[in-house]
């Protein structure tokens, strides 16, 4: 049988972006109540409206993830408003694509910030409420970067490999509590992030964000005896990938 996800609360980071529109718009579907949260307040309002337009739930968070005392209001802020804390999508993430002997430390730091040290914070406290709510789940979007390497992509590729490791380790510690972790590894992705930032590239060796989003739909919705730890979702064609 699989899991209902009626009346679950998720948050999902960078929750107005390709990917994170498209997570929102499958879980609404399954009738999950949606806290999209984003550094960009009207982007996150936006698609606010969307998901109520569709029918559902969601509540805009305008929210900086590398500040953690913002990380710790806004989860305070989400029990606040409805008692508890399902679903934890760890979604945002920025790259900056030069040479290592351009990456300054800032924008190495940054990035690790973002990518990596917010996850962590975050499922460190999403912990301690999903225990005392007999579980819940955290989906870590990790990207093809967990598991290969391109030129021109150092912070992004040791956020992304750092994230996976952090993945596994949470799915170790999480399972005694009944919360599952999973780590998504996916494939590029007809979004912002790559066609803003490599305009050149042929839509046909990606895929749709929504192919991923019903992925992280098919794993949440998994029976409460089974958890999926790790998944791979790659388009097609992707040249990149063997």
């Amino acid at each position: 049988m699989t899991t209902d996800l009626q009346g679950k609360v998720a948050l999902i980071t960078g929750g107005a972006g390709g990917l994170g529109t498209a997570l929102c718009q499958a879980l609404t579907r399954a009738g999950v109540t949606l806290v999209i949260a984003d550094v960009r307040q009207e982007a996150a309002e936006k698609v606010a409206r969307l998901i109520e337009e569709q029918g559902g739930k969601a509540l805009p968070l305008e929210l900086d993830i590398r500040d953690e005392r913002q990380l710790e209001n806004a989860l305070s802020s989400v029990v606040k408003t409805f008692n508890k804390l399902d679903i934890l999508i760890n979604n945002a993430g920025i790259d900056l694509t030069v040479p290592v002997e351009e990456m300054g430390v800032a924008d190495f730091d940054r990035i690790l910030a973002v990518n990596l040290r917010a996850p962590f914070i975050l499922s460190r406290y999403a912990f301690s409420l999903m225990r005392q709510n007999g579980g819940g789940h955290i989906v870590n979007i990790t990207s093809t970067a967990a598991k290969r390497a391109w030129a021109n992509a150092t912070a992004y590729h040791a956020s992304k490999w750092g994230l996976l490791g952090l993945s596994h380790a949470l799915h170790v510690e999480g399972r005694p509590y009944n919360i599952k972790v999973t780590a998504i590894v996916n494939g590029g992705m007809q979004t912002p992030f790559i066609l803003e930032r490599f305009p050149e590239t042929p839509l046909d060796v990606l895929q749709r964000p929504e192919n991923v989003a019903e992925t992280v739909l098919f794993i949440l919705q998994q029976p409460a005896e089974t958890v999926i730890p790790e998944v791979t979702v790659l388009p097609m064609r992707e040249t990149s990938w063997p």
